[in-house]
């Protein structure tokens, strides 16, 4: 922001003050109406050159003129201490967050790319985007020409996996564009000036427009189709698309706590759903699974989700979720049956409870092992008798809790071996020290494989890894 010369300042007012046709005392009591304290003694002296003024005062003076040239026939007003049209900074990262900012105003999503280059000029630099498509296998380029890359093989897939930062020898900087925590594509940036890509302070600023970005393309997507349609490699059915829209953020994340999750086949979805709910003091954790792919398991497990919501966000126990979820299903008519896990996990304690619907049981990877989580289960959701039994155990900071369709475990081979939980547990503490969400994604991305390509039941899977405090 510039500032104007207070002797120039003054010879200005003063010729605004001679066209406004006000006699000192006017200006003085407008002046003094605005706050001023100064004397009308003062006030003239300043006029005429004799002393000098707090940029406040004489801020109060030219805008007490600047009334009174308002209510005329508008001549040129008397200047302020600071421009205000100099107030946008002119380079930097300020002015490439403040350009990212103002571009995105009313902005449709397809026109964030030119957004953000216009952005990336303010620091010299050509910044590219890629978002991950739904089976998060590719990132797809924002530009058009540009190629994709392959989320196991490339560096920017590697970014992505990993959530980080890295330069290449050639001098290009990637980093993970982020939603929060939840990752949505990477960014390539490319020097184009004097700019340093080893720079720890530059990292930083592409860190704060990677974020912004990311908020950004989550917010205008909610209203506009052109990045999602960038996002999706074929047709979602009807089913799909409804589940897709009742899942929560795929990761989220507080100081205690950070969830993953991972849903399969993504265009083909069909009846298992997942909900969470993180506080201060908890992680409410919910699964929800007809194990049929059917029209009819996705308005069970859709009504069986929206019950459950209803009463959590009523601040309901879990013995008053599972009553209302059993209402809810027990009232729609030829309802497939639906098998789910309610969990809470204590984040001050780390005690886990939880009950169990006819479901597989939560399991806990400690140290890379599986630890024993057996405990009761009622066969279904059931609306009406005794309140359903609680599993407890102790999660340790650092512990991975994963709540899985029965897909998973479920699906075959070619010879008929299914997946199987002794392979679950071996995926999860091979993968333990990676970041939930990429955990859930390649244990999906495992099943899918041992499938031989294809689902016949969906296959999910909840991470959620506990965090000191």
């Amino acid at each position: 922001m510039r500032s104007l010369p207070e002797e120039d300042q003054r010879r200005l007012l003063a010729a605004c003050f001679a066209r406004s046709d006000l006699t000192l005392e006017q200006l003085w009591m407008r002046y003094f109406a605005l706050g001023g304290s100064l004397s009308l003694l003062e006030l003239d002296a300043y006029l005429n050159g004799l002393v000098t003024l707090p940029r406040i005062d004489r801020d109060m003076l030219a805008h007490a003129v600047n009334e009174r040239l308002d209510e005329m026939t508008g001549p040129a007003h008397a200047p302020y201490s600071r421009s205000i049209e100099d107030a946008k900074p002119l380079h930097g990262p300020l002015r490439a967050l403040v350009d990212l900012l103002e571009g995105a105003h009313r902005a449709p999503p397809e026109r964030l790319p030119a957004v953000v280059a216009d952005a990336g000029r303010a620091l010299d630099l050509k910044i590219g985007v890629y978002l991950a498509d739904y089976d998060q296998r590719t990132l797809v380029p924002v530009r058009a020409g540009a190629a994709e890359l392959d989320i196991e093989t490339t560096v920017g897939g590697e970014v992505f996996r990993c959530a980080g930062t890295t330069v290449t020898r050639e001098g290009t900087l990637w980093t993970v564009l982020l939603d929060g925590v939840e990752r949505l594509g990477v960014l390539e940036i490319v020097p184009t000036g004097d700019a340093d890509p080893d720079d720890p302070v530059l990292r930083e600023q592409c860190r704060w427009l990677a974020t912004l970005l990311g908020h950004l393309v989550t917010v205008t997507t909610q209203y506009g189709d052109g990045l999602d349609r960038l996002r999706r490699r074929r047709h979602r059915g009807s089913p799909a698309e409804l589940l897709w829209q009742s899942l929560p953020p795929l990761t989220a994340a507080t100081e205690s706590v950070v969830v993953g999750l991972s849903v399969q086949p993504a265009y083909d979805l069909c009846g298992t759903v997942f909900d969470y709910a993180l506080s201060e003091e908890q992680a409410q954790l919910a699964v929800f699974d007809s194990g049929v792919r059917t029209a009819s398991a996705t308005t069970a497990v859709v009504h069986a989700l929206a019950a459950h919501r209803a009463v959590r966000h009523g601040g309901a126990c879990l013995d008053e979720q599972f009553a209302a979820v059993a209402a809810e299903l027990a009232a729609l008519p030829d309802a497939p049956a639906v098998s789910g896990v309610l969990a809470e996990l204590d984040l001050a304690t780390g005690v886990l409870r939880w009950v169990n619907a006819g479901h597989p049981e939560p399991l806990v990877v400690r140290r890379g092992a599986a630890v024993p989580t057996t405990g009761p289960a009622v066969p279904q959701f059931a609306a009406a008798g005794a309140p359903p039994p609680v599993t407890e155990v102790r999660l340790e900071p650092g512990d991975l809790l994963a709540l899985h369709s029965r897909g998973v475990a479920e699906t075959t081979d070619g010879a008929g071996e299914p997946f199987g939980r002794a392979r679950i547990a071996a995926h999860l503490g091979r993968d333990a020290g990676e970041l939930p969400p990429e955990i859930a994604r390649r244990l999906t991305r495992a099943v899918l494989a041992h499938g031989g390509g294809a689902f016949r039941q969906d296959a999910g899977v909840l991470i959620a890894r506990r965090l000191p405090r």
